[in-house]
């Protein structure tokens, strides 16, 4: 089976029902998506996950596709050296690409898997037969990125990626402000550069709105943006966050944000009302929803993953 996402073919969701479709390039939510999580919940460590070294790991940027979950697991020291692992539950590792240097994954439009890297500054795509990688975009007003953290690409190809500067060290150069970043026809542009290191980065269901976990000078925020004509415009803060690192979406519009060192995801309603807590046993980087019907969540973080069912199916990314 061909790699798909929510941007590229349908996915199954309920047994055998198929997702309904707008077009085979573009897979959406189940006309009956479920009920959000409430109250305090608990995800379950996932035993097989941890890796028996003594380097500082961290599991990053996950994405479930074609019946599993990859998920970028790298050394958080030197150079940030980085490997794309493949888990298939309920037991079932593999390295997928040894030397990836990725952080954030997703999917483009035809259901590859892109990524963003910080060993080369640039955001590619990975082609998992053989682990090669092709720029998608390597710079911006003539010099690199920082360090390319997450990504999401929109229905109609439209990349947007955040560029903190947390493995700026990785390789030479980078940029004077950290940003957010959307790219489009061979351009770039700046969508925000009043962020302090931009974090996890998603998409509505609908695509009309953008969201962004990142610091200002008043701590964390959960930022969103309106999307008019393929355009973000001027952020708002939707919600105060500590340590937001990753983004996740459920079918029914509501953002899901990983808090690091708080080991926790809280979820959020599309008006910023919290509905739910999910605690962890370690400091936390990202999450996405996969399964047979997509509503199963994973969490990533320092050199572990979790998983947890719920009532509501969500995106893979």
């Amino acid at each position: 089976m061909p790699l798909h996402s929510r941007l590229a073919i349908a996915l199954l969701l309920c047994g055998a029902a198929p997702l309904v479709h707008a077009s085979a390039h573009r897979s959406v939510c189940p006309a009956d998506p479920g009920r959000a999580p409430s109250g305090d919940m608990t995800a379950t460590r996932v035993a097989a996950a941890v890796v028996d070294d003594d380097q500082d790991r961290l599991y990053e940027g996950a994405v479930w596709t074609d019946g599993g979950l990859y998920l970028s697991d790298f050394v958080h020291a030197g150079t940030f050296p980085s490997r794309i692992r493949r888990f298939t539950p309920p037991d079932g590792w593999a390295t997928a690409v040894e030397d990836s240097g990725s952080n954030g994954l997703a999917l483009d439009t035809e259901g590859h898997l892109i990524a963003a890297t910080h060993d080369r500054k640039q955001v590619a795509r990975v082609d998992l037969a053989d682990g090669t990688r092709s720029s998608l975009v390597s710079t911006f007003e003539g010099a690199p990125f920082n360090s390319p953290n997450d990504l999401v690409m929109a229905a109609d190809g439209t990349l947007y990626f955040t560029d903190p500067d947390y493995q700026r060290k990785a390789a030479p150069g980078g940029q004077p402000r950290t940003r957010v970043y959307r790219h489009r026809d061979g351009k770039t542009t700046v969508v925000d550069d009043s962020l302090r290191n931009p974090n996890g980065i998603a998409l509505s269901p609908s695509g009309d709105t953008l969201y962004v976990a990142g610091g200002t000078g008043d701590g964390d925020v959960l930022r969103t943006y309106a999307i008019e004509d393929g355009v973000p415009g001027e952020g708002r803060d939707l919600a105060r966050i500590s340590g937001g690192d990753g983004l996740a979406i459920d079918c029914l519009g509501n953002v899901y944000v990983t808090e690091h060192g708080e080991q926790r995801v809280r979820v959020f309603s599309p008006t910023g009302e919290v509905l739910a807590t999910i605690h962890v046993d370690a400091n936390i980087t990202n999450a996405a929803f996969g399964g047979v019907d997509r509503r199963t969540l994973f969490l990533t973080g320092a050199a572990s993953l979790w998983s947890i069912d719920l009532d509501v199916a969500g995106l893979p990314y």
